[in-house]
């Protein structure tokens, strides 16, 4: 047997990330009511089947409620993942920008290139704990000085407060004449993309589908399972208790699934890995800092080409005696 294949019967047999301990107290329900269905009727005990064996036009409501709620599910928690993938690039061109971009002429302008970058780390960080209804905690105090934390601790929306920070930050560089005005612009492109992306996940957070429409649903799904052994008696017989657990489990799973993943930012198994994501963007920023910036060599390249051309120049100047 293939390596693949035991990876495909491991996954298949696997119960863990899976779905079966949410819905197995609801499949035992249904198998047993349907194992006593069927054993009343092997004893011939008069049973209302015949109300439920041209009951058609709910199956097609449920299958089409239900793969509506799948697919909308499925969309927010892909919306969410492509929004990270957004704020992941976005933070990696913002940093690898403003360490090319903003020159080192004083003794204190390295150590505030290394806190801004850590700066937006802090904003992921920031907007995942906020997303997730949670208040500033020891991942934000690693990326940020101690007077900063303190203020977060403050703030209803700390992931904001970063972000002017941040462009504070780009806005006396361009004071002091650090960066030029179109590198300030396209810096704070990047940053409306930041809270761009905090918008569209705060969306996604906050814009539940709407309550009605899961109650509704899961009251059709609840008479669907416990009518279904009614239904299917007479053709299967002892049989029914089976077949019951498994559409049960069918069904139940698919609106279990659904209900895991339409909010992908919590620490459900099936969530967003929002934790391994904010420690890749860390990690990439160590990465760059323990890189020399670019910007320095450059300066001294340029200084000391201005320097060969003087030098150049002076030879070359003819003297007095030779006009």
């Amino acid at each position: 047997m293939s390596k693949l294949e035991k990876n495909w019967f491991q996954l298949t047999l696997r119960i863990q990330s899976s779905v079966i301990p949410a819905i197995m107290p609801r499949v035992i329900l249904c198998t047993t009511l349907g194992i006593i269905i069927s054993l009343l009727d092997h004893q011939n005990l008069p049973l209302p089947t015949e109300v439920f064996s041209y009951f058609i036009f709910p199956d097609l409501v449920l299958g089409l409620l239900l793969v509506f709620r799948t697919n909308t599910a499925y969309d927010r928690f892909w919306e969410g993942r492509k929004l990270w993938g957004t704020l992941v690039n976005t933070v990696r061109n913002f940093s690898r920008q403003i360490w090319l971009m903003v020159p080192e002429k004083e003794v204190n302008d390295t150590n505030n290139k290394i806190a801004t970058l850590k700066l937006l780390v802090a904003f992921a960080v920031a907007t995942k704990l906020h997303l997730r209804g949670e208040k500033v905690n020891q991942e934000i105090e690693a990326l940020t000085s101690s007077e900063q934390y303190t203020k977060l601790q403050t703030m209803n929306h700390p992931p904001l407060e970063i972000a002017f920070w941040i462009g504070d930050y780009l806005q006396d560089k361009n004071k002091h004449h650090h960066l030029h005005i179109y590198q300030l612009t396209a810096l704070y492109k990047l940053l409306d993309t930041m809270v761009d992306v905090l918008g569209g996940c705060e969306r996604i957070a906050k814009t539940p589908l709407p309550l009605a429409y899961q109650i509704h649903l899961q009251q059709i799904l609840l008479i669907y399972c416990l009518i279904l052994p009614l239904k299917i008696v007479n053709n299967l017989g002892l049989f029914t208790g089976l077949i019951v657990a498994i559409m049960t489990f069918t069904l139940l799973g698919i609106e279990e699934i659904a209900r895991q993943i339409e909010n992908p930012f919590g620490y459900d198994e099936n969530d967003l890995q929002l934790d391994a994501i904010c420690q890749a963007m860390s990690k990439n920023i160590q990465d760059l800092t323990s890189l020399p910036p670019s910007v320095q060599t450059y300066e001294q390249e340029i200084k000391g080409e201005l320097n060969d051309i003087a030098v150049a120049k002076e030879v070359r100047t003819p003297t007095d005696s030779e006009t």
